[in-house]
C-alpha cells in the first residue's frame, strides 16, 4: 500500500489508507487511546480501540516523537468532535494496523510551542529538533514558495539562471573575506565570494543580457540579528539598461510575490515612493526610513526606494572610499567629474536601496561599462595602477572588448523573509544559522584540523604567547 501524506486524508473518506510520521501527543479517554500524527504536510488523530488487541497493546508503548507507520480507515469525526483548527479536523484515522519504525529519547525542550522560550544555543545545538517545530517548518516552506516564484516569475521576464563560483580571488567589496588557502599553490589564498558581482557583470560582457542566480555571499563580519557570516541574495543583471528599468521590473516582481503568496498583507503605496538619500536623512535620520502610517499594523508593508546616493565618503583614515560598491556608475550628469576626478564630495551614484518597513532589503545600481570610468573609481580611492591592474585587470580588459550598459540588484532575501513573517532575526528563517560569535553548534564548528592536513596546506597556526606559556610544562 502507498503511503498518502496525512493532508490528503479529508479526501479519503471511507477509504483504507497508510501514513507515516511522528507521534506528537499520545492520550486516553477511558480505554480507547489517541494518537495525533504528524507529517509535513499536518497533523492526523488516529483512534486505538481495545478491540484489536495486538495493535491496542503496541499503541500503549509508543511515545512523543517516535516514528511510526500505520494503516486505517479514514472515518467522519462525530459534529461534537470536529476541530476546526486543523486542516484533518473533520476525520480521523480508525487504526488497523501498527508499525514501529524507530524510538526516540526524551527531547531536550518542547517543540509543539514555538520556540521562542527555549535558549537559543540550545535550539541551535539541536537544530533538527528545532525544525520540526511548526514555525519553523512553515518558515522554511514559505522560503521555498517565494525562491519558487522569483525563479519563475525572472523566467517568464527571459533571465537565465547561471551558478558563479565559489572558489574565487580576494577584492575590496566592503567587508572581510573569508580566504581558503590553496594545496596546489603554496602560500595563496581563494576567497570566498561576499556576492557574484563581479561574475554577473561579466556575463552581460558575455552577451548573456539577463542573468539571475539564488546565491551564497559569505562575509567575515560581525553577526547581528540581520546579518549572518553566509546568507542568500536573490542576484540579478541585465544589459541596455537605465536605472528605470530594473527598478520597474524589481517593483512588479515584489507586488506580484505579495499579491500571490501573501495575500492579507497590505501594500501602503504602489508604485512604491522614491525617497534621496539626502531626504531620508534630513527627514527620518536613516536611509532605510521606516514609513509606514500605521506602525501597530503588522500586515502592512511600506516598501520604498533610496536614490541619488553620494558615490564616495571619506573613511577612518580620511581617504576616499566607495559608499555602496566600487562597480557603479556616477549618474550621468557626474561622469565627466568622475573622469576628471574632480568635485568628490558631490558626485551621486545611480546606486537604488531598497527598504521594507525600516530594513534594508536590497540595493543594486547601473554599472560603470568603461575601463576608464572603472580606473577613475578606483584611482580616486588611492589604488596605484600597478594596483588597480594586479587586482582588477580582467575586469578592465573585458571592458575593452565592447561592454553593453548593465545595471542590476541583489535582495539580502534572508532579510526580505524575515521582515515578512515578522520574524525579529533572519536566523529563524535559515535552516542551520552560526549563533551570534559565528558558531555552529550542532557541527561544532569552526574546528581545528589535523596537522597532516596544516603540512598540506602549508600553514602554520601560531598559539599566542600567553596561550603558549600556559600550556609549557613545569
Amino acid at each position: 500500500m502507498q503511503r498518502i501524506l496525512i493532508s490528503e486524508a479529508v479526501k479519503l473518506v471511507d477509504e483504507k489508507i497508510k501514513v507515516c510520521g511522528w507521534v506528537n501527543v499520545r492520550r486516553a479517554h477511558g480505554k480507547i487511546l489517541f494518537v495525533d500524527l504528524r507529517d509535513r504536510s499536518g497533523v492526523l488523530q488516529c483512534v486505538f480501540l481495545p478491540q484489536s488487541k495486538d495493535v491496542y497493546e503496541m499503541a500503549k508503548e509508543i511515545r512523543p516523537e517516535w516514528v511510526v507507520e500505520i494503516v486505517g480507515k479514514i472515518v467522519k469525526r462525530p459534529e461534537n468532535m470536529v476541530n476546526d483548527k486543523i486542516e484533518t479536523g473533520r476525520v480521523e484515522l480508525s487504526v488497523n494496523e501498527l508499525k514501529i519504525l524507530a524510538k526516540a529519547e526524551t527531547l531536550p525542550f518542547d517543540i509543539l510551542t514555538d520556540g521562542r522560550e527555549v535558549n537559543e544555543e540550545i535550539r541551535m545545538k539541536y537544530r533538527y529538533l528545532d525544525l520540526r517545530r511548526k514555525r519553523m517548518k512553515d518558515n522554511l516552506i514559505v522560503r521555498h514558495r517565494v525562491t519558487k516564484f522569483i525563479r519563475d516569475f525572472l523566467y517568464s521576464e527571459n533571465f537565465i539562471e547561471i551558478e558563479t563560483p565559489i572558489l574565487t580571488r580576494s577584492t575590496p567589496e566592503g567587508a572581510r573575506d573569508f580566504v581558503v588557502p590553496s594545496r596546489l599553490q603554496p602560500g595563496k589564498f581563494y576567497a570566498l565570494p561576499q556576492s557574484p558581482q563581479q561574475y554577473k557583470q561579466l556575463f552581460m560582457v558575455a552577451g548573456l543580457e539577463k542573468y539571475f542566480q539564488i546565491a551564497r555571499a559569505l562575509r567575515d563580519e560581525d553577526i547581528r540579528g540581520d546579518r549572518q557570516f553566509e546568507h542568500t541574495q536573490i542576484d540579478m543583471e541585465l544589459s541596455f539598461v537605465k536605472r528605470e528599468d530594473v527598478m520597474e521590473l524589481n517593483e512588479r516582481m515584489i507586488i506580484s510575490i505579495v499579491k500571490s503568496l501573501f495575500p492579507e498583507k497590505k501594500i501602503q503605496e504602489v508604485p512604491f515612493p522614491r525617497i534621496s538619500y539626502r531626504e531620508a536623512m534630513e527627514k527620518y535620520n536613516s536611509d532605510k526610513p521606516d514609513i509606514r502610517k500605521d506602525k501597530n499594523d503588522p500586515n502592512l508593508l511600506a516598501f520604498c526606494w533610496i536614490i541619488d546616493f553620494p558615490f564616495f565618503e571619506k573613511d577612518d583614515k580620511g581617504e576616499w572610499t566607495f559608499t555602496h560598491n566600487p562597480f557603479s556608475a556616477p549618474k550621468p550628469e557626474f561622469m565627466q567629474d568622475l573622469l576628471d576626478k574632480k568635485n568628490i564630495e558631490n558626485i551621486l551614484t545611480t546606486q537604488y536601496d531598497i527598504t521594507l518597513n525600516g530594513v534594508e532589503i536590497g540595493g543594486g545600481s547601473i554599472r560603470n561599462h568603461t575601463s576608464e570610468a572603472l580606473e577613475a573609481v578606483f584611482l580616486i580611492m588611492g589604488y596605484k595602477k600597478g594596483e588597480i591592474k594586479e587586482k582588477f585587470g580582467h575586469m578592465l580588459e573585458s571592458f575593452n572588448f565592447g561592454a553593453p550598459p548593465h545595471g542590476g540588484i541583489a535582495y539580502g532575501f534572508d532579510r526580505f523573509l524575515a521582515t515578512l513573517l515578522h520574524e525579529t532575526s533572519i536566523r529563524e528563517v535559515i535552516a542551520f544559522p552560526k549563533t551570534g560569535d559565528g558558531r555552529d553548534l550542532m557541527m561544532d564548528a569552526p574546528s581545528e584540523i589535523y596537522p597532516e592536513q596544516l603540512e598540506e596546506l602549508h600553514i602554520k597556526v601560531l598559539k599566542k604567547k600567553a596561550e603558549a606559556k600556559k600550556k609549557k610544562p613545569k
